[in-house]
């Protein structure tokens, strides 16, 4: 027996966005190169490195859109030119999505010895308060 995901249920209007995040997040879980460390600095702040060996910056790519951080490795060159003993470096392209939460900001991107760095951070919402005029019936 199938069960209904938990946001089809007809009390939960509304949550499409939800649902769709929720998705794309499970859909990302499955991808496997490149590997990839998530690390939480603390104040709000979280650093996601891959290991991209081989990777110039020219060949990297770190794009943010929908609330979906999205890191694009392409390899172009003369890669057919050489004669392998042994290949245990990848040299294939990747991509590789991360779901950010509401508010979410990339800082920057550095790539050192062959580690892509993204930094990331939750900027302090902005207090708002808002009146509500209060109308007489009648």
């Amino acid at each position: 027996m199938n069960r209904p995901p938990f946001f089809d249920s007809p009390f939960l209007l509304g949550f499409d966005h939800t649902r769709a995040l929720i998705e794309r997040a499970a859909k990302a879980a499955g991808e496997g190169y490149p590997p990839y460390n998530v690390e939480e600095l603390g104040g709000g702040e979280v650093r996601i490195t891959l290991a991209v060996a081989g990777f110039t910056p020219a060949q990297l790519e770190v794009t943010v859109e929908d609330n979906q951080l999205s890191v694009v490795g392409k390899r172009e060159g003369a890669e057919g030119e050489r004669a392998y003993l042994h290949r245990g470096i990848a040299a294939r392209g990747f991509v590789r999505s991360f779901v950010l939460a509401g508010g979410m900001e990339v800082a920057g991107a550095t790539l050192e010895h062959g580690l892509l760095h993204i930094d990331l951070y939750r900027p302090a919402p902005e207090k708002k308060v808002k009146q509500i005029p209060i109308r007489t019936a009648g």
